[in-house]
């Protein structure tokens, strides 16, 4: 094989080790940094009360690992601790909760979160992509329009939004 030929293949095979090497590391860094958050949180909330956030942070984090039924925990003492602190901007709190329903597929309760949060932020636009999310699963398509379309009123540009409405619109036309 010519000299020439095969320092092309090295070069392929060095470029293609860099790139995976870059992501490899990459999703290290980011699981590391996830579990050093978690620790934290952990320690400091086993230690005592914590705050709202550290709450909503252990909470989301939870999320993140498919821990649902530990997520609602720590979503349930966030709400406690806004309430004891008289924080108003909780609606996110509502939100998780219904985002950690969803995941366990009880799809009424994560609709009853996502409409509390919706009472609290009337224009909060994760919770109508939610809630149309939810009532699309539960077969609900009239109902998942209206949540998309709201969500098309704050912000004409959601991709998501316009991609399920689009969707929708032709299943509601059809039946």
């Amino acid at each position: 094989m010519d000299r020439s030929l095969v320092g092309v293949y090295l070069a392929i095979l060095v470029a293609l080790l860099a790139t995976v090497s870059f992501f490899v590391l990459r999703q290290v860094f980011r699981t590391r940094r996830s579990e050093s958050a978690l620790s934290r949180l952990q320690k400091n909330l086993s230690q005592g009360n914590g705050t709202t956030q550290e709450h909503f942070e252990l909470g989301s984090l939870y999320l993140s690992k498919k821990l649902s039924a530990q997520a609602l925990t720590q979503f349930q003492k966030a709400l406690k601790t806004a309430e004891a602190e008289q924080e108003t901007d909780i609606a996110p709190i509502y939100n998780a909760m219904g985002y950690a329903y969803f995941a366990q597929e009880q799809f009424d309760l994560a609709i009853r979160h996502y409409k509390e949060a919706l009472k609290l932020k009337p224009d909060y636009v994760t919770a109508y992509n939610n809630l149309g999310h939810a009532y699309e699963r539960k077969n609900l398509a009239n109902q998942a329009l209206e949540a998309y379309e709201q969500v098309l009123k704050y912000d004409p540009k959601n991709g998501t939004a316009k991609k399920r409405a689009t969707s929708l619109r032709k299943r509601v036309a059809i039946a």
